[in-house]
């Protein structure tokens, strides 16, 4: 049987400030990329996702991004490659405290926002990032976009390289994600995304934004939990995956 995993950005709040809905959330999901402090989270939010994530058996994950709390780890930055894998282990170390603390531990790492993007193709801050991997756990899976830097480097310094899929995000034909600044950069029909869901899951393929089909084959589903109505969403797409005969389980 086909499976795949389904992952969501959560801990994505800030003292009595909360954009992601992370309990219903983790009733659906199987892994949790939970925010470090860095883009977004706080001691008490990283503590209390963890605890959520063990009582459910969700997977957790160190979301790792530039210290950008004002611009949510989406502004482009210029980090100094030390700097950047400190940090990187920083954000691990802090997180594997709650998550051990529940009974859990950190299980992968996932960059943000545009870390993310910026470790598709720039091998510098993707060698940084794998570096702060190795300084805090060097058996850590890293979860990124197939074809990047980041899992290319992963791969090649040992540590498990998952490449993972979005749902409701377009593609370029060279199988990047389109700038969130662009029409149609994020999908907004709910039923589409379902789609979409079904069809990664089960051919590897995704029509891009021009039209072509173009080959994303991935372990892991990413569900932004911080769309309107995403809890609802994440459910239709778990429930649409098991009726196609794709076993949803986290992978590591």
């Amino acid at each position: 049987m086909t499976s795949i995993d389904l992952n969501a950005d959560l801990g994505e709040g800030f003292g009595r400030w909360r954009l992601t809905d992370d309990e219903r959330l983790l009733s659906v999901v199987t892994s949790a990329n939970v925010a470090c402090g860095f883009h977004a989270g706080d001691a008490a939010t990283m503590r209390r996702v963890c605890e959520l994530a063990a009582e459910r058996g969700v997977t957790i994950g160190a979301q790792v991004s530039y210290r950008d709390l004002a611009g949510f780890g989406r502004r482009a930055m210029d980090v100094p490659s030390a700097e950047l894998a400190a940090e990187v282990a920083y954000q691990i170390g802090a997180l594997e405290v709650f998550a051990r603390a529940a009974g859990a531990r950190v299980a992968y790492v996932k960059p943000h926002g545009a870390l993310y993007n910026r470790v598709v193709h720039d091998e510098e801050q993707a060698g940084a990032v794998i570096e702060g991997v190795l300084l805090a756990d060097g058996s850590l899976p890293v979860l990124g976009l197939p074809g990047s830097r980041l899992l290319e480097l992963a791969g090649k310094a040992g540590l498990p390289a998952v490449a993972e899929a979005f749902a409701d995000r377009a593609y370029t034909e060279e199988g990047t994600l389109v700038p969130r600044g662009r029409d149609g950069a994020v999908l907004s029909d709910p039923e589409a995304v379902v789609e979409r869901s079904v069809e990664l899951a089960r051919s590897g393929t995704v029509t891009a934004q021009s039209g072509a089909r173009i080959e994303v084959r991935a372990r892991s589903l990413c569900l932004h939990g911080d769309t309107p109505g995403a809890v609802e969403l994440a459910r239709r797409v778990r429930e649409r995956l098991v009726a196609a005969d794709v076993s949803v389980e986290a992978f590591a």
